[in-house]
């Protein structure tokens, strides 16, 4: 006999979360991207250092390029939120986050 699942009862493999979506000033921006960088920054700092806890042999070779990466992209940022400053231009920001089930 086969067993049938509800449609409630089936597991989602994926999901979009709407992040940021609308239009604003450029102090709003800069406090929302650099909130976000900021947060994926600290993220990848919290990591390299439980990886490197309590081991004081550890020579600390973890990879930092992500953690470089994202500093980089805060400087770009910072960079082009000054260029659209002396525009006079609002800004439109579009982030989906896309979470998808993987085996």
């Amino acid at each position: 006999m086969e067993t049938v699942q509800k449609k409630s009862e089936k597991q989602q493999l994926k999901q979009h979360v709407n992040l940021v979506d609308g239009t604003f000033t450029l102090s709003e921006a800069r406090t929302i991207l650099n909130g976000l960088l900021d947060t994926k920054i600290n993220f990848h700092k919290i990591q390299r250092l439980s990886i490197n806890e309590g081991d004081s042999s550890d020579p600390c070779t973890f990879d930092t390029g992500r953690i470089v990466e994202l500093i980089d992209s805060k400087q770009d940022t910072k960079t082009f939120l000054a260029d659209a400053n002396l525009k006079g231009k609002k800004l439109r920001i579009e982030s989906t986050v896309t979470i998808n089930v993987i085996d």
